[in-house]
């Protein structure tokens, strides 16, 4: 039996779908997925993303132990290493079929430990601590080609957070606005910055603006994902906290609150938690049925 012949056997997946950083569907980022992902193809579960056609779709297996799973994301046009959305769509899809509890994912970054509570207002709550991060400088060409990609100049940046690349999962360029208004005006060259994320390994761009100390309203554009923007995404923020603990920007053990999707309509909010003995960032966010 030929490849396609055999994966043709293999029965449709059940495809559920999750808002995950919100209390209500219209919120937060959609994401994809399918908890028994036996038996599919790399290339069948690029068509169901594809189909599905949110920014991930999240394909998982049963591990060899209890609460282990290895889960594989896909974008429309590609699998990416790490996807935190999906993550906590996952984990509260479990938790919903068999109670709030801890589980870990293999992912293709490394294992990522999740853990799903029940919060008092009845919403499930996953919280997922990230692989190491790391934090990286950029250099000045490759900052000045994303502005002029942007449509951004070198004044619209806050001088008090400079470009990084950071990763805890996928890497991500932080560029930091200065103002509410710049970051609301997002209109850039989609193959462009497609191409330009590329050659660099990026999987979004982490746009952001500093509300206070520990607030911030961020934006991420997603091109090579064939997605304009995505409304939440906990690997950028995960990300986000390592880049803000390496420049000094925060002081651990603290909390930042992310406010992202606000420009799309669909709002949603992401709990990032730095702790002083532990390297790795604590993500957190409700998910909620998409009927």
């Amino acid at each position: 039996m030929t490849d396609d012949a055999a994966a043709s056997a293999v029965p449709s997946p059940e495809i559920l779908r999750y808002a995950a950083f919100a209390t209500r569907p219209e919120g937060g980022n959609p994401a994809g997925v399918v908890l028994d992902a036996t038996g599919l193809t790399d290339r069948r579960m690029l068509a169901i993303a594809a189909e599905v056609g949110y920014s991930e779709t999240a394909f998982l297996t049963a591990g060899p132990d209890e609460g282990s799973y290895r889960v594989r994301y896909f974008s429309p046009l590609a699998e990416v290493p790490f996807c935190g959305h999906a993550t906590v769509a996952s984990a509260v899809a479990l938790a919903e079929r068999t109670g709030p509890g801890r589980y870990v994912f293999a992912t293709a970054a490394g294992d990522v430990p999740v853990a799903v509570e029940r919060g008092a207002d009845g919403l499930l709550r996953a919280t997922l601590t990230s692989v190491e991060p790391k934090v990286e400088e950029v250099a000045a060409a490759d900052v000045e080609e994303a502005l002029a990609l942007l449509g951004w100049s070198a004044t619209d940046l806050d001088p008090a957070l400079p470009p990084r690349i950071a990763y805890a999962g996928a890497r991500h360029l932080v560029l930091a606005a200065g103002t509410r208004d710049r970051l609301a005006r997002l209109d850039y060259d989609f193959d462009g910055l497609a191409a330009y994320m590329r050659a660099r390994d990026l999987t979004t761009l982490q746009l952001v603006w500093r509300e206070a100390p520990e607030v911030f309203h961020v934006r991420d554009p997603f091109p090579v994902g064939g997605v304009v923007e995505d409304p939440a995404t906990g690997a950028a923020a995960a990300a986000f906290g390592a880049y803000l603990r390496e420049l000094g920007a925060v002081a651990a053990p603290t909390v930042l609150t992310l406010h992202q999707g606000e420009d799309l309509g669909r709002p949603g909010v992401l709990r990032v938690e730095l702790r002083a003995e532990d390297a790795r960032v604590r993500v957190s966010g409700t998910g909620v049925v998409i009927d």
